[in-house]
């Protein structure tokens, strides 16, 4: 009776063997596999059944043998979080997806919003095919899921594809709710910590060699819609193309909010973009290090605002007397060509998806990518993409190169000493109509591309006020237009209207008073930031009246245009207080001085 047994114990992380013996205790036991699972005493649950019934405690009376356990048998094990039957269970959110998820990370709002929802596609009862009562159903009209395909298909325009909330709710279906459905992201790496053979190039197995990928048209995406709240918003950016003839990049802040015109469809709304210092032409772009970047996070994020995606131009003027621009990205061409992949591809790796139903916390993005191109009637259009997880897997391992003189496709590296590259496979149709599986040297990037709808709305909408002398955009020197304080008084000047609020509602002046060098407001800023957020006239009145928005007042005087009113936005003390106490910029070097003095401290010229 002391032979030893091998008992199988499934987890959440797999299956792994236990040894014993029948004699041994079932708390003997339990210890064995809290150890070999990393567990504590008293961290989980084993259990008999896989419905959670039989289970097992640590009695140090009772043996395996009692207990009916026996060689080869197979045993459930969870987490002590997720033991036991739950009274409440959500459908939206299955045990099972639980326990493989990662159940301490805290989902977007929209995330959590929509994972609370029916998402069904509720019908109306048909009068001519349903033959029931007002109260009966029938499969004419009995609620659809969300992921219908034939519902989808149907829809005008059609829907390819499903948004990434019916996607788990196509996963969670069916008698086991998912049990045992994992979203786990691709990895095209070795895994660490194997020691059974030497490091690669020497050596490789099975168990850390990663699979082979066979590139699939992804069937659902994260985001469903691009919305920009307003035609100005778009319109400002595509101003310096318009000027220079130069392609122009951009960042999308904004949202995310519920897209109803899809089965629990996700929207990212625009209010504004924010443009990085960069180098452009009329075919090229390049990106130069942003000393700001946090900074303007940092911001967005007070106004309620994050980074949804960013934008780029590709456009040449076709005519310039009609307007026209050229149609190039088609069928024909290409709609995202490999860099740009790569570039979105990078993008949304760094901008993550929190997700709890994944081990690793995070699956997928939701970050978009929009492009300001020529449509098929020769004017500014505005397409919108992401790429597909597998492509962020292959950019994220540097398995992904761009093509040289095609765009459109892309070519997946080869092994070398210093990185194994998985093969990459995609399927195609041959000339006899029969599907091939082809070696991605190259490979077309239309399989890893993802269209999304790019709007405007009937009604717009406005985070930000609407100028008709607006503040000059950051990082526009190339245009002679500079953010400085003659440009802000100049602006103060033009806008006289008595809703401060209105006034000083604007992206780029606010971040303007946050990164100057001669007086950042970065620190003293947060109540007018929460005043703008919540619209809120009387906190922007309260902040106009402090002492930091008067010292901007004077320094905009020095630069020779007086502020209308100056005197109603001085701190206390008066226009004639703040004048003698304000600093005062050089004729000679342009130096900020302190008050009081009568010679400039940089290059000791008087002051008059």
């Amino acid at each position: 009776m002391s032979e030893s047994i091998i008992i199988r114990v499934q987890s959440p992380d797999g299956v792994k063997r236990i040894t014993a013996t029948k004699r041994e205790t079932a708390a003997t036991f339990l210890k064995k596999v809290a150890k070999e699972f990393g567990f504590q005493n008293n961290g989980f649950s084993v259990y008999i059944n896989r419905n959670k019934t039989g289970e097992i405690t640590a009695s140090p009376s009772k043996s395996l043998h009692l207990l009916k356990i026996k060689h080869g048998d197979l045993l459930f094990l969870f987490p002590s979080t997720l033991a036991g039957p739950s009274s409440e269970m959500e459908t939206s959110t299955p045990s099972g997806l639980k326990a493989f998820g990662a159940p301490n990370v805290v989902e977007d709002e929209i995330d959590q919003y929509l994972s609370k929802q029916d998402g069904k596609i509720y019908r109306s009862r048909d009068p001519q095919l349903c033959r029931h009562g007002p109260l009966g159903k029938c499969v004419h009209c009995v609620p659809l899921e969300p992921f219908d395909e034939d519902y989808l298909n149907h829809l005008e325009p059609p829907v390819k594809h499903m948004s990434f909330h019916a996607y788990i709710r196509k996963l969670t279906g069916g008698a086991d709710k998912g049990k045992f459905v994992a979203l786990e992201n691709i990895s095209c790496k070795i895994k660490s910590g194997c020691e059974g053979h030497l490091p690669w190039p020497n050596g490789i197995c099975t168990k850390c060699q990663p699979s082979a990928i066979t590139l699939n048209r992804q069937k659902y995406r994260h985001v469903d819609n691009i919305m920009f709240e307003n035609h100005t918003v778009a319109d400002r950016f595509l101003d310096f193309w318009r000027k220079t003839g130069n392609q122009h990049f951009g960042y999308l802040y904004g949202r995310y909010t519920e897209h109803k015109d899809i089965p629990l469809g996700i929207r990212a709304e625009v209010a504004a973009i924010y443009e990085p210092p960069q180098i452009g032409t009329q075919n090229s772009l390049e990106l130069l290090e942003d000393p700001k970047a946090e900074v303007v996070d940092e911001i967005a994020a007070k106004l309620g605002l994050r980074k949804v995606g960013w934008i780029f131009t590709d456009l040449v003027s076709e005519d310039t007397r009609k307007g026209t621009v050229r149609y190039s990205r088609n069928k024909d061409t290409y709609f995202l060509s490999s860099e740009e992949c790569i570039t979105a591809g990078d993008f949304q790796n760094k901008h993550p998806n929190i997700c709890r139903l994944s081990p690793d916390g995070h699956f997928g993005s939701k970050f978009v990518t929009a492009v300001a191109t020529g449509g098929p009637d020769n004017q500014v259009h505005f397409e919108g993409y992401q790429v597909s997880n597998q492509c962020m897997a292959l950019v994220r391992d540097e398995c992904l190169l761009p093509c040289k003189d095609a765009p459109e496709l892309g070519y997946a590296k080869e092994s070398s000493s210093e990185q194994y590259v998985p093969d990459v496979f995609y399927k195609d149709i041959d000339k006899f109509g029969n599907e091939i599986t082809q070696l991605a040297r190259p490979l077309p990037v239309e399989y890893l591309i993802i269209d999304i709808t790019t709007t405007f709305p009937k009604d717009p909408v406005y985070t930000f006020s609407i100028s008709q002398n607006p503040f000059p955009i950051e990082n526009r020197e190339v245009l002679g237009e500079t953010q400085d304080f003659h440009s802000l008084a100049t602006y103060l000047s033009q806008n006289t209207s008595s809703v401060f609020l209105d006034t000083i509602s604007d992206f780029h002046l606010l971040l303007f008073l946050v990164t100057n060098e001669v007086m950042p407001l970065q620190d003293s800023i947060s109540l007018l930031l929460e005043a703008v957020r919540t619209r809120n006239e009387e906190l922007a009145q309260t902040w106009k009246k402090s002492e930091q928005w008067a010292t901007i007042e004077q320094l905009c005087s020095t630069v020779g245009v007086q502020l209308p009113g100056l005197h109603e936005y001085g701190a206390v003390g008066g226009s004639a207080h703040a004048a003698t106490a304000a600093m005062w910029a050089c004729q000679h070097c342009t130096f900020m001085n302190q008050p009081g003095t009568g010679h400039c401290e940089m290059c000791s010229l008087p002051r008059t």
